[in-house]
């Protein structure tokens, strides 16, 4: 079964920081590219950070500078550092990885930052 779990959401204080983590399972994520996505209430996903297969890394400009993506070494892993976190940035993030025509979703972490 191919999945996306997402770890590491949580309530923290503005300016603290938080880590989330996505396991992708199921098939081989090596040519994938990874990354993660937002949704605050009563506003539309919104791509945050992705990484392709060979590292390259786009970020939002509402978090260039705060927020770093990495993936795992075996591919099958991304991760998002969180830093200088605002109330903003509160909201459900997703873990994507997709492949041409081919987009996976894990269910989603909630993101809390409180002022």
């Amino acid at each position: 079964q191919v999945q996306l779990v997402e770890s590491g959401g949580g309530l923290v204080q503005a300016g603290g920081s938080l880590r989330l983590s996505c396991a992708a399972s199921g098939r081989t994520f090596s040519n994938y590219g990874m990354g993660w996505f937002r949704q605050a209430p009563g506003k539309e996903r919104e791509l945050v950070a992705d990484i392709i297969s060979g590292g390259s890394t786009n970020y939002a400009d509402s978090v260039k500078g705060r927020f770093t993506i990495s993936r795992g070494n075996a591919k099958n892993s991304v991760d998002l550092q969180m830093s200088s976190l605002k109330p903003e940035d509160t909201a459900v993030y997703y873990c994507n990885a997709r492949l041409g025509p081919i987009s996976i979703w894990g269910q989603g972490t909630q993101v809390t930052v409180s002022s």
